[in-house]
């Protein structure tokens, strides 16, 4: 497998997979107590994790403003240091928050508001650039999108940004930011359970990277068998948008079924679950990179070993779709 990609046609070159930095925020909540991170966090085992990816040939990390409330910037940044100019930084704009209280406040969809998310997420990330600016309201109104995509040109003609793209599951929404000229690609879900050929075929005409966000699951298919989880996990809480977990319980009976029932295809070819999951979302598309988040040095290798190993075969895809009954 080719282990690079090309965001788009921006020539910006990043590695086939990226590392999702939300779960490494640390917690924080909504103003009513729902937790909206992945528990507590280590930011030394963190930066330590991100060193070890870099070792392992990982050059792309996605984060946002809003996770851990300024928190993940800060540490990717730290983790970061000199080492920036190897790196390809992704971040996302659109919720505000009170990095005090660590407590989501709600959304912004304004113009003037780009600008000054970019200002302080450049400050937590201590550099003086980024590299993709995604929008992070996926059901924002597509003619407000439109404004917001020539913000994004603006700041790309200010060197502040080198390109931009929207995290949204909707391909007409998507379609929207295509039609930018430094629009280099759309950030959705794609797992094994939850494809997304309308995406996949936008990002083909429209010559823009798939970012894949979710794509272990949310942990269901990184092999860890799911008990009931710590208090400050979203998943502990699952909201409606977040299939697979049961308030209280941990992991749904029927998704974890439906894992087992594709555990051996998926491990084929000494893979690990997480590894085979992601070569699953590699054979789907050339353009696909995957951004499976973690919070330790194993859980970052396990991820990058899964570049040694390359996608399944559409043999295989083609199994995967018969087991599941689609």
């Amino acid at each position: 497998m080719e282990t690079n990609r090309t965001l788009g046609s921006s020539g910006i070159d990043v590695s086939a997979l990226g590392f999702g930095c939300w779960a490494i925020g640390g917690e924080w909540s909504s103003p009513d107590g729902q937790p909206l991170g992945w528990g507590k966090v280590d930011d030394e085992e963190s930066v330590r994790a991100i060193h070890r990816a870099l070792d392992l040939g990982v050059t792309f990390f996605d984060t946002a403003d809003t996770y851990g409330t300024g928190h993940s910037e800060r540490v990717l940044g730290r983790a970061l240091g000199k080492r920036r100019a190897d790196v390809v930084v992704a971040t996302k704009w659109g919720n505000v928050f009170d990095e005090r209280t660590r407590t989501s406040l709600g959304q912004d969809d304004s113009v003037e508001h780009v600008r000054e998310a970019l200002t302080a997420s450049l400050a937590r990330l201590g550099t003086d650039h980024v590299d993709l600016y995604q929008l992070h309201l996926s059901d924002a109104d597509p003619g407000r999108a439109a404004q917001l995509r020539d913000v994004c040109e603006e700041l790309v003609g200010e060197g502040l940004i080198r390109a931009y793209a929207w995290s949204t599951d909707d391909p007409a929404r998507a379609a929207v930011f295509a039609e930018g000229t430094h629009c280099a690609a759309v950030q959705h879900a794609l797992n094994v359970f939850q494809d997304a050929p309308e995406m996949l075929a936008l990002c083909e005409e429209s010559d823009l990277a798939s970012i894949n966000r979710s794509p272990l699951a949310m942990g269901l298919l990184a092999g860890k068998r799911q008990g009931p989880l710590e208090a400050g996990d979203i998943r502990s809480t699952p909201p409606e948008w977040l299939p697979g977990f049961t308030a209280g319980t941990g992991a749904d009976s029927d998704w974890l079924s439906r894992v087992d029932a594709i555990r051996e295809i998926l491990t084929s070819g000494g893979r690990t679950l997480a590894q085979g999951a992601l070569g699953w979302i590699w054979a789907r598309s050339p353009r696909t990179v995957p951004i499976p988040g973690f919070r330790s040095v194993a859980q970052a290798e396990q991820n990058a070993g899964a570049l040694a190993k390359g996608p399944l075969t559409a043999a295989q895809l083609a199994e995967i779709d018969r087991v599941l009954g689609r």
